[in-house]
């Protein structure tokens, strides 16, 4: 075990990575209520269990395991093998493992797993707007700045956006990519009939926090006559960007620039301006939406995207919610905190996103009935 007791006297010492920690009781440990222990002992073991999921469930997605067994039904393990193209023997341990978190269904008479249909549509396909096997990427990503985060703890600062590298970048892609492309051309934009109409007879919009370009193309396709800019501090991200717009022949119509609203000048304006899931990542909120908004055009619409998160912590005590606050300290707050900002977290809640909107110049803010599981949406005008 990583942690051994090493004494015992008012309170309890462990060793771990060659520090000593001590707790101090806080009541008699006959006092302690045990059965609360014990479940709290399992909720612990399920908790590991669950992060050891995550990785099993990246290699599944990462060498297309999922791909492989979908729809194919019973499958023994060396017909995975050979399905996937891998190691026999690390197929045979990762189907055990996946089975015992519920992934799979095995039948031992035969010795055969199955991965249900219904699984195989959240986990084998990629580029739908139901496909959920980007989460299982951002795990490795964000963890991976766990010790550097614990470290900012004594220390301030964070991680910068830069520092996550580009496997972040594509991460972040393969969670958001399907409903982009799916979704936002269509049914997200019948909640913006006035810029959707703008946008057809030509008029323009800005992708701001644009990443790899997902919404700039999905606009792009959606409005052939529009003029669609994509910006983006991050220069790996425009780079992907613009290799992506080239490949699907929209190269012309986009234009993708590695800058910040700070630096960023367009007389010409937009009635158009996305920021999807990245108001509260930003240093300098109030500053950056003031930015945002001198870019609109009369009568231009800002639409926002943030996580579906409840104001009050105890609105965001679910799965989901713990999902967003790991999200929120491992990559939204610490790279806020890093630029020197005041780390808003994932889990804005909309007071505070309608709130920073209006002191930010937007005096209509409106949310929008866009169904969603994940995300609340918002329509801003100055």
């Amino acid at each position: 075990m990583p942690g051994r007791p090493i004494g015992l006297g008012e309170g309890i010492a462990l060793r771990s990575g060659g520090r000593v920690f001590t707790t101090d009781r806080a009541r008699p440990e006959a006092a302690l209520d045990k059965d609360r222990i014990r479940a709290f002992a399992e909720q612990v073991y399920e908790d590991m269990a669950g992060t050891m999921t995550i990785g099993m469930a990246y290699v599944g997605v990462e060498t297309g395991l999922f791909r492989a067994m979908a729809g194919k039904g019973a499958m023994r393990p060396d017909e995975v093998a050979a399905a996937s193209g891998l190691q026999p023997r690390y197929v045979e341990e990762w189907l055990n493992g996946v089975t015992t978190a519920g992934y799979l269904k095995y039948e031992p008479e035969s010795g055969t797993f199955t991965l249900p249909d219904e699984h195989a549509y959240l986990l084998a396909s990629e580029g739908t707007d139901h496909f959920m096997g980007g989460l299982f990427h951002f795990a490795p990503v964000a963890l991976r700045v766990a010790p550097r985060v614990a470290e900012a703890f004594r220390s301030g600062g964070g991680v910068g956006f830069e520092e996550f590298g580009p496997d972040c970048v594509a991460a972040l892609d393969l969670i958001n990519a399907g409903q982009y492309e799916q979704r936002l051309g269509g049914y997200w934009m019948e909640a913006l009939p006035e810029a959707a109409a703008r946008l057809a007879q030509g008029g323009r919009a800005l992708d701001f926090g644009c990443g790899v370009g997902r919404v700039a193309m999905a606009i792009a396709r959606a409005y052939p006559s529009c003029t669609v800019v994509g910006l983006d501090p991050d220069a790996e991200s425009i780079r992907q960007a613009r290799l992506a717009a080239q490949e699907v022949g929209l190269g012309e119509q986009i234009e993708f620039v590695a800058e910040s609203s700070a630096t960023y000048r367009d007389p010409q304006g937009f009635d158009l301006i996305a920021a999807r899931d990245c108001i509260h990542d930003f240093a300098a909120p109030e500053q950056t939406m003031t930015e945002i908004r001198a870019l609109l055009r009369p009568g231009g619409t800002l639409f926002v995207l943030e996580p579906r998160a409840g104001d009050r912590l105890e609105d965001n005590i679910h799965a989901l919610g713990t999902v967003y606050y790991g999200f929120s300290l491992f990559h939204c707050v610490t790279q806020s905190l890093a630029a020197g900002g005041p780390g808003l977290g994932t889990c804005m809640g909309p007071a505070r996103t309608t709130d920073l909107l209006r002191r930010s110049g937007f005096n209509k803010v409106e949310p929008l009935n866009i169904r969603s599981q994940t995300h609340l949406f918002y329509a801003a005008c100055a």
